[in-house]
């Protein structure tokens, strides 16, 4: 009974927020957000999600880029014409996320410039194509064969338009170009990792020249424009030199109005400071409690692994069921894993060295009640603007507390060793913001940041340490901070609930309406959810863009 009663609570918190729209003009606003989606260039985001790649078979250039800033200001125009200040808070939480998406492309367009900065912009899509089997239907083959006719006119395009290069992207697609990033984030197996993009490019041509050789052609004469590409940034590279990061007051900037998180940067510093701290000593304290634990090993083999993770995911869904955490809908099902077994030459990364002992921390974070489970309810909502919003400080900062606040519930009482991975994850979190922070200041290369995190958390290896640099520095600001920082705003969020509801406060109610509301900045759900509006009161009036310094 108490687990139909979790769904039918489910269902309640999701419908009643699907159905408001009483506000006056709020189809105006539904149009708004529709004719935004479809003046944004494909490929380009509004930096509320972590995508800043190219698309094949796009075209980037100044004149085209120029066009769409300067419309801008009359779609500014008509969400300001709203009467907002009417509106129900649902209504004032959507105003205020599409105020977002449009602050984030003004962003976009006049500081990022990806097409202009970034040689990575271009080679972000080139392994997807890289990565596509030659063993499908004709017309699989067709769409390839036609993708890889793009490549050559891609970069050929982008060496007229990469034209203030920064130091660290040329170096990160040096790097990409000729090396496997030892991370291998959804690529397909290979024992031995292919050397980076041409690599791949090399794997698709053998692949081609035994499987299809009618592919061999548009193969070698995109592997030659990637080859042609790299010699491009060897040759200019001393001439490459403008800065990676947005600059402090344009980081400010972002981070309150397109991630419209209530914070400074400083202020997020020392919060940060004072979690790494924190999670340090409880590390040290765990490891003393657990001092006379067996220590846990690693799988020897994919079967192990697959067999540590299945009784994982059992226990899991058993505690989040039994002890009231979160609902499950009935349509939830099988939602795997997030880290293959891979046996390296080096040994296991960071992510592995702790998955293949225990794989809950992870499994918490990216699979149940983390991720994956956010997504599969998320694919399911309706809503013409909530659908589509995916913020990168919601998903990250609801999957990190996840971590710790399911251990306090009890996730891991009959496992204590793995407390102290959760403090891990907790530590490298924390560690990641000084890192992004600074980068984006200009005040540390990749190098840097990449040392900084390594000295500071257990375990890290150089080769995850410096995929996440180049996340956070190549991405839309405030990504790496979006881990430590939401998962305060969570614990945050929790209290305020837990104070407000006093005794009729629930945790899986708490948690299913929290998922309900869409995966909104959490400032915008905490406004909605408890009315506190504090922190709204700072993203209603957007300042212009800061000036380079």
């Amino acid at each position: 009974m108490r687990f139909i009663l979790g769904i039918l609570a489910l269902l309640w918190a999701s419908s009643t927020l699907q159905a408001q729209a009483p506000d006056a003009d709020y189809d105006r606003l539904v149009a708004l957000h529709e004719e935004l989606r479809e003046y944004m260039l494909p490929g380009f985001t509004a930096g509320v999600v972590m995508d800043s790649g190219a698309r094949i078979g796009d075209v980037y250039a100044d004149d085209l880029m120029m066009q769409k800033l300067a419309g801008l200001g009359a779609l500014e125009t008509k969400l300001a014409a709203l009467p907002v200040e009417t509106w129900s808070r649902p209504g004032q939480v959507d105003y205020l996320a599409v105020k977002s998406i449009l602050n984030g492309y003004r962003f976009n367009l006049e500081v990022l410039r990806p097409w202009k900065r970034d040689p990575g912009f271009y080679l972000d899509p080139l392994m997807a194509v890289a990565f596509t089997e030659v063993t499908g239907s004709e017309e699989d083959i067709a769409k390839l064969r036609a993708r890889l006719r793009q490549v050559p006119p891609l970069l050929a395009s982008a060496q007229g338009n990469l034209t203030e290069v920064a130091g660290d992207f040329a170096d990160l697609a040096l790097h990409n170009l000729e090396n496997s990033d030892g991370v291998n984030h959804y690529h397909p197996y290979r024992p031995v990792p292919p050397a980076g993009i041409i690599g791949w490019y090399d794997d698709l041509l053998a692949r081609s020249t035994a499987a299809r050789p009618d592919l061999v052609a548009d193969v070698v004469a995109a592997r030659d424009a990637v080859v042609g590409f790299r010699d491009w940034l060897r040759a200019g590279r001393a001439q490459m030199t403008a800065p990676g990061g947005v600059g402090a007051e344009r980081y400010d900037w972002y981070i309150r109005h397109v991630r419209m998180i209530p914070l400074t940067a400083a202020e997020m510093l020392t919060l940060a400071e004072r979690e790494h701290e924190r999670m340090t000593a409880a590390l040290a304290l765990l490891r003393h409690r657990n001092r006379g634990e067996p220590a846990l090993t690693l799988s020897q083999s994919a079967a192990e692994q697959a067999g540590k993770v299945a009784a994982t995911d059992k226990a899991v869904r058993r505690f989040l069921t039994e002890q009231d955490i979160v609902t499950i809908p009935d349509f939830v099902g099988e939602l795997g894993s997030n880290t293959p077994y891979i046996e390296r030459p080096g040994g296991p990364n960071f992510w592995e060295q702790i998955q293949f002992r225990d794989p809950i921390p992870d499994h918490l974070h990216a699979v149940i009640p983390g991720h994956r489970f956010d997504a599969v309810l998320a694919a399911r909502d309706t809503r013409p603007i909530r659908s589509s919003y995916s913020d990168g400080g919601r998903a990250e900062g609801w999957a990190t507390y996840l971590e710790e606040a399911l251990m306090l519930a009890g996730a891991t009482s009959d496992r204590p060793r793995a407390d102290e991975f959760m403090q891990l994850f907790g530590i490298f979190r924390a560690a990641r913001v000084p890192a992004d922070i600074a980068m984006q200041q200009n005040r540390w290369t990749v190098a840097e940041a990449v040392n900084s995190m390594r000295a500071r958390t257990p375990w890290l290896d150089e080769d995850v340490a410096r995929v996440d640099a180049e996340i956070y520095l190549r991405r839309p600001p405030g990504y790496g901070i979006a881990y430590t920082i939401g998962k305060l705003q969570m614990d945050a969020l929790l209290a305020d609930r837990a104070s407000q509801l006093g005794e009729a406060f629930s945790l899986r109610e708490f948690h299913d309406a929290f998922l309900a509301a869409g995966r909104l900045p959490i400032a915008l759900v905490r406004y909605e959810m408890t009315g506190a509006g504090e922190e709204v009161a700072l993203f209603w009036k957007t300042p212009p863009v800061p000036s380079a310094r």
